[in-house]
């Protein structure tokens, strides 16, 4: 039986504050219309991408805030979206800013904002949830800062990896920076991944380290293309692109094949789709051979990787005292 996916990148140029959660559904429906009329079964859209990329600002307003997060999902404004994947069979990954009441220690309900994605399938039903784990930036004002980057104060990490059964395969999310670490597809490879979806708001400019501002386009590539193929899975990437709100943000949606070459990509910075046909067996051909991680895997020398968090910081962000 063939398991063939045609995945579709659906990356959304700026989106700016003046800009409704209609009028970015629109697009996403648009997107969702190209991309079914070019034969695509699974359309990814980026992180956030029903707001601007509001963790540019420090906000002090709780209520300005909360004016970024969906509490329902699909909610008023998002529900054209689901029922048009319900009518062309198609199903969609999308990022956004998730405000969710959840049981607190005494057994209150507390409010936790979570920067999250969802996976929908073919007939318009939520099959996974997926919330952001590696949280980048900071979480204080710090004006010094041509624009902000306070995701450390927004949000709440996640705490899992999730691996889910859909469009014949197993398939896993992600969020922006968690691409940049091994740990994210090492986990869901573990789990035998085989489609990793992710989506992505990166500016150019990186505040702390502008040499690496030359480089944003290489890196991005550089860790997805390292993931997919150390896990023998597909990779998809898909940005929300150009200058919004007056900070330019690199595009660069691609697929990556478990091979490590990119086989499909957009080339602007605009609301773009590209497709590509994914043969998910052909993630055997790495994960049968050159990474059979029955066969090679080592995890007894791997100890460090969850007994430190960093170079001197035990997993508890205590002072590391081992050796």
């Amino acid at each position: 039986m063939s398991r063939i996916v045609h995945v579709a990148l659906g990356q959304l140029g700026p989106v700016q504050r003046a800009h409704s959660r209609t009028q970015v559904v629109a697009r996403l429906c648009a997107l969702m219309r190209e991309a079914h009329a070019l034969g695509a079964h699974l359309i990814v859209f980026p992180e956030l991408a029903l707001t601007t990329f509001f963790p540019r600002w420090y906000l002090a307003d709780e209520a300005e805030i909360d004016s970024f997060f969906e509490t329902e999902m699909p909610g008023p404004e998002t529900r054209p979206l689901f029922a048009l994947a319900q009518q062309l069979q198609m199903g969609f990954y999308l990022g956004y800013a998730e405000l969710a009441l959840e049981p607190g220690a005494d057994g209150a309900p507390v409010r936790c904002r979570y920067n999250t994605a969802i996976l929908v399938d073919r007939g318009g039903a939520i099959v996974g949830k997926y919330r952001k784990v590696h949280l980048p930036g900071h979480a204080e004002h710090e004006p010094w800062r041509r624009f902000q980057h306070l995701e450390k104060r927004y949000f709440t990490p996640g705490r899992r990896f999730d691996v889910h059964q859909a469009f014949g395969g197993k398939v896993g999310m992600a969020l922006c920076n968690d691409r940049r670490w091994a740990e994210t597809y090492r986990v869901m490879g573990l789990q035998g991944v085989e489609l990793v979806l992710i989506g992505y708001n990166t500016p150019v400019h990186n505040a702390p380290a502008p040499q690496h501002d030359d480089l944003s386009l290489f890196h991005n590539r550089l860790a997805m293309q390292a993931g997919a193929y150390q896990n023998g899975t597909w990779v998809a990437g898909v940005a929300k692109g150009g200058v919004e709100e007056g900070v330019d943000s690199i595009a660069g949606s691609c697929v990556v094949a478990p091979s490590g070459e990119v086989v499909a990509a957009c080339i602007t910075k605009d609301d773009e789709v590209a497709v590509a046909r994914c043969d998910l067996d052909f993630c055997a051909v790495y994960k049968r051979t050159t990474f059979n991680f029955d066969l090679h895997r080592r995890p007894e020398a791997y100890g460090l990787i969850t007994a430190r968090k960093g170079e001197t910081l035990a997993a508890d962000g205590t002072p590391w005292a081992g050796g």
